[in-house]
């Protein structure tokens, strides 16, 4: 039996899980509320504050959905309570990020700003003018607006310019043999 899947999810104080027709769950939290069909396979079960969720039987299909069924919802309760966030750095000379309003404003080297705009999915801050923090409660809404950001000037291996994730590792590459 899948470990994740097997977990309880224990539901926090002012939280709720409602699950409705064909396993369409509904959390609704401080932070605000998110909705998310899920594999009508699986047995989603809420009982006082610990949702449990139960596979039919250990076909091959099952048995993948079962854990990411778990996971998904446990996401769903983590985001409406603490919310999840990424921090992008940028590297390089003149390279910069700035907020106009609602917008963020990169200058990356390129002829043109790039811009990206904030919604309420969606929240840029920028503690200071390299670094851009994105959070919101959907984890895969935030990870997929990092990695659009970063792909507009991915990190090149030579001096390290460019936009990467806080912590992640470049690997470097030797510049030209010397004579």
């Amino acid at each position: 039996m899948s470990r994740i899947g097997r977990a309880p999810i224990t539901i926090p104080a002012g939280v709720t899980v409602t699950v409705g027709a064909e396993n369409f769950v509904t959390v609704k939290g401080p932070k605000g509320e998110l909705k998310q069909s899920l594999s009508p396979a699986m047995t989603i079960a809420v009982e006082g504050n610990v949702l449990t969720v139960t596979r039919p039987d250990d076909e091959k299909e099952n048995r993948a959905i079962h854990g990411l069924t778990r996971t998904l919802i446990n996401n769903m309760v983590v985001g409406v309570t603490e919310g999840y966030s990424k921090t992008l750095e940028i590297n390089g000379v003149g390279y910069r990020a700035e907020k106009q309003g609602k917008k963020l404003v990169l200058s990356l080297g390129y002829s043109h700003p790039v811009f990206f705009e904030e919604n309420d999915d969606i929240k840029f801050d920028l503690p200071n003018n390299t670094t851009i923090v994105v959070s919101g409660i959907n984890k895969q809404i935030v990870g997929q607006v990092a990695a659009q950001i970063r792909s507009k000037r991915p990190p090149e291996p030579y001096l390290g310019k460019g936009i990467k994730y806080t912590g992640e590792h470049i690997r470097r590459k030797a510049g030209k043999a010397g004579k």
